[in-house]
């Protein structure tokens, strides 16, 4: 007889929405149930896991921070049988496929907008969907299973129940407003960046820091065009994408760093044909 802990599919999914929504009633709602059927399903979570999941503040209940291995099995678990179902939809449709596709905006405008068009015209039959967003929130939606792929920057660390794989490296490069005589980093600055939590501010960070450049930021973007209209008023310099650059005026200073473009995708997803071809023509491209 197993020793496996009979676990239901519906008892993660309320571990799931405990952990990502503010209250227990904004899970509850979530996931459909009363907030007492919430609280009694993770009672009996917790009783067949023989693990604490929760623990008293004040009034609250709070999820462990040990617990968050039983969240990250959750959470691959709830995904992979979303895959399941979607793919077992398609079966029995009779559906051709259907690819949702996240890509960071250079990704999407610079590197492979031949290869959405060639996919598009060649495969009227599979529905594209593309979400154009920063790294971060892509990959957040890869792993809760809203999208099948991601053309992201390669995250300072590595993800569970996530694959990468190299796509592209590009050089990022120092700007500084018009006029500027670029000198020693110790006289770069001030900033106009990426925000904080993107992946590309991370290492610019990192590598200004390792020339000794003074790291004070004045403002910041998740746009390359905006962040080069700031440096065009003087507000101060950026580090950019060579690719995105264009004809504005602003002195070119050194390449800063190669910044890797990755393909991530979950780890022992359900196959479908549609998603697997336009993965292989990413990375021909």
């Amino acid at each position: 007889m197993s020793d496996l802990p009979d676990l239901s599919i519906r008892q993660l999914e309320y571990l799931l929405a405990v952990a990502d929504e503010p209250t227990w009633a904004q899970a509850a709602e979530r996931v459909g149930v009363s907030p007492s059927a919430l609280s009694q399903g993770l009672a009996e979570l917790e009783r067949r896991i023989g693990v604490t999941l929760f623990e008293r503040a004040g009034r609250r209940r709070l999820l462990r921070e040990s617990a968050r291995p039983v969240l990250d099995h959750a959470r691959q678990v709830v995904t992979l049988t979303a895959d399941l179902t979607a793919w077992s939809q398609l079966v029995r449709s009779a559906a051709l496929g259907r690819v949702r596709l996240g890509m960071v905006d250079v990704a999407a405008v610079d590197h492979y907008p031949e290869v959405l068009r060639a996919f598009r015209r060649e495969r009227p039959d599979v529905e594209l969907l593309l979400r154009v967003a920063p790294s971060a929130p892509l990959l957040d939606d890869l792993r809760a299973g809203a999208l099948d792929v991601v053309v992201c920057v390669e995250p300072p660390t590595p993800l569970d129940g996530v694959e990468l794989a190299p796509l592209a490296a590009e050089p990022i490069v120092v700007y500084a407003p018009a006029g500027t005589v670029i000198g020693a980093p110790t006289t770069w600055g001030p900033w106009v960046l990426f925000p904080e939590g993107s992946h590309t501010r991370h290492q610019i960070v990192e590598r200004l820091r390792e020339r000794g450049a003074p790291l004070g930021v004045v403002a910041d973007s998740h746009q390359p065009d905006v962040l080069r209209e700031m440096v065009g008023l003087g507000l101060g310099w950026t580090v950019l994408p060579e690719v995105s650059e264009v004809d504005d005026g602003l002195v070119r200073g050194p390449v800063l760093f190669d910044r890797r473009l990755v393909l991530a995708r979950r780890r022992r997803v359900v196959g479908d044909p549609a998603v697997d071809e336009l993965v292989a023509r990413l990375r021909a491209a």
